[in-house]
């Protein structure tokens, strides 16, 4: 029986096709830099290598864990860089644009996205984050009441999570994600009505429901999770860009990073056990759920 490292290998292209790929992937990433230097340029040379390495390592992670990477972007931006709040938030969005496309290529070319199921959890979540939208404005003074239940919530399969990566069972991987048509689409409304409310990105919700609603395997989860995401991504980064929430040069330079970084994270998924994958998952999926929790209480967590 083949191996998922095994199966991605045979379907690696042939040599000259990688190195056009790359020589792309290089060209747009020196665009985007020299963009963001040209448009807004950072204040020392040693902040614009900090945005590109930040960015690097969100895609990075991204790529590997299905995520936008707006948990590392954040904190970077607000503490670190001075940014304010509302920008900070605003060119995260627009960074996790560029981290979604390109984790999503990656994985794509090497087999590890199910495109069907991804497109219908795209649709779905486009129209949920419509309808989301619409019940922020009822449900402005319970987003942190939401934020509790989100955190308590997610504990569960973080927890689960952690436990299968500690503790891996016998049980073989599946071959495919499970579900139907319709179970695909209102799971991606229900992403969306969450991202329309809460205003973050569908990963943290989409990666566990793949794996516990749908039965993913590990190694299809996190692109299908990435291309997915990325209608959402360009509605939620896109208004934030029209409302001036965006610090677009800084953004560039971030995005420069994120694409090369959430391509490494695809190149390098079938390296790691399904295990060490799942333990990968649970501990960030219990940071995000303390970090829910805490911001009920009014706690302030990094």
């Amino acid at each position: 029986m083949s191996t998922p490292s095994s199966s991605r290998r045979d379907r690696d292209p042939p040599a000259g096709v990688l190195t056009v790929r790359i020589a792309l992937l290089v060209a747009v990433i020196a665009v985007m830099l020299g963009a963001g230097l040209t448009v807004a340029p950072p204040a020392t040379p040693a902040s614009a290598l900090l945005l590109f390495v930040v960015g690097f390592v969100a895609g990075v992670f991204g790529g590997l864990v299905g995520v936008g990477g707006s948990t590392i972007l954040l904190p970077v931006m607000y503490f670190s860089l001075g940014f304010s709040e509302p920008v900070a938030i605003g060119t995260g969005l627009f960074v996790v644009i560029f981290t979604t496309i390109s984790g999503a290529a990656g994985h794509l070319v090497r087999g590890s996205l199910d495109r069907r199921v991804a497109a219908r959890i795209a649709l779905g979540g486009l129209v949920g984050v419509l309808i989301g939208s619409w019940l922020f404005s009822f449900l402005v003074d319970y987003t942190g009441l939401l934020a509790l239940i989100l955190g308590l919530v997610f504990l569960v399969p973080s927890l689960g999570m952690i436990r299968e990566g500690l503790w891996p069972g016998t049980r073989p991987e599946p071959e495919r994600i499970g579900g139907t048509r319709p179970g695909h689409l209102l799971f991606g409304a229900g992403v969306g009505v969450l991202t329309g409310i809460t205003g973050l990105g569908g990963g943290y919700a989409i990666v566990p429901g793949l794996l516990y609603l749908f039965g993913a395997p590990v190694y299809v989860t996190v692109g299908t999770s990435l291309a997915s995401m990325i209608p959402m991504a360009v509605v939620g980064g896109g208004v934030k860009l029209l409302e001036g929430y965006v610090a677009f040069g800084a953004g560039l330079i971030l995005a420069a990073g994120s694409i090369a970084g959430a391509r490494v994270g695809a190149a390098t998924i079938g390296r790691f056990q399904p295990a060490t994958l799942k333990l990968v998952f649970g501990l960030y999926f219990f940071y995000a759920a303390l970090r829910f929790i805490a911001a009920f209480f009014g706690i302030g967590a990094p």
